[in-house]
């Protein structure tokens, strides 16, 4: 955002290209919706993949290929539904037309299938399940509120925070695991590539910062001394090396960020601690 003359720049919900050699996230400037561009994993090279004046768009997810991305969007009637485009940024369409807001897509590792949030049957979010195409939707969670899923690597499983805690859904057995326990709690669970552990965001120490544990729920540890602010949105790299985040001033996590507060995209060096500003 050097040299912008444009005012605040928020950017948010990175996601990592199978390759783990690009980023793709959103970015908002103040009177002017969230568009998604893409990046090299160093932060250089920054494309713009949406231009919509009117609409948002968010929480971009490329496809096991590489070849699609799935992102929300409120582009028909200011109705958040879940969307593919190509990689590219082209050929964009919609693939769910509910009513309700269908948000936070998700690949199977297979890429056939996209996990994703909606309150279409409930007034909190539950979590369902679609074909890539958008048919055969599938209610995975009844009741409570349910966040953020992400298939584990081998597909047999999807973490999700329910309430203010990490959880784990079977899908085989449909039999859900709480991992976390408020108040130290975790959400916004992503996986490591070979699916034994899983980073978390947890304002446990009181302010957020990234946790991560063995995907039994063992061994819970802060695993970055972030930037002041809060670190949120963390997404584990495919190539397991480094975990992507966003780094917003707001401390109190219960708080909405001050409307002149920015956020930036922060990526921290699993090996060496390091954490490196990319936006």
């Amino acid at each position: 955002s050097s040299g912008c003359s444009r005012a605040v720049v928020r950017d948010g919900a990175p996601s990592w290209s199978p390759d783990s050699q690009r980023i793709v996230f959103f970015r908002e400037t103040v009177g002017h919706p969230a568009d998604l561009f893409v990046m090299r994993a160093d932060g250089g090279d920054v494309r713009p993949l949406t231009k919509t004046e009117k609409a948002s768009e968010g929480y971009p997810a490329f496809s096991p290929d590489g070849k699609t991305i799935a992102y929300e969007s409120d582009a028909v009637g200011g109705n958040f539904d879940i969307w593919v485009m190509d990689a590219s940024g082209f050929n964009p369409r919609r693939i769910t037309t509910s009513p309700a807001r269908d948000v936070g897509p998700s690949w199977s590792p297979d890429g056939t299938t996209i996990v994703f949030m909606s309150d279409r049957d409930n007034p909190e979010f539950d979590i369902y399940t679609m074909a890539a195409d958008g048919t055969n939707v599938q209610r995975l969670t009844t009741g409570h509120t349910n966040w953020f899923p992400q298939y584990s690597p081998d597909g047999t499983r999807v973490a999700m925070h329910t309430g203010r805690d990490v959880h784990v859904l079977d899908l085989a057995t449909k039999q859900v695991t709480r991992l976390t326990t408020d108040p130290a709690n975790g959400m916004f669970p992503t996986w490591s590539p070979d699916g034994r552990r899983l980073v978390f965001m947890s304002w446990r120490n009181g302010v957020t910062q990234l946790f991560m544990m063995n995907a039994d729920g063992s061994d819970q540890r802060q695993i970055a001394a972030a930037p002041q602010g809060s670190s949120i949105d963390p997404r584990w790299s495919p190539d397991g090396t480094r975990v992507v985040f966003v780094v917003t001033p707001a401390t109190d996590p219960t708080a909405a960020p001050p409307p002149d507060a920015g956020s930036q995209i922060y990526v921290l060096d699993l090996a060496t601690g390091a954490v490196r500003k990319l936006t």
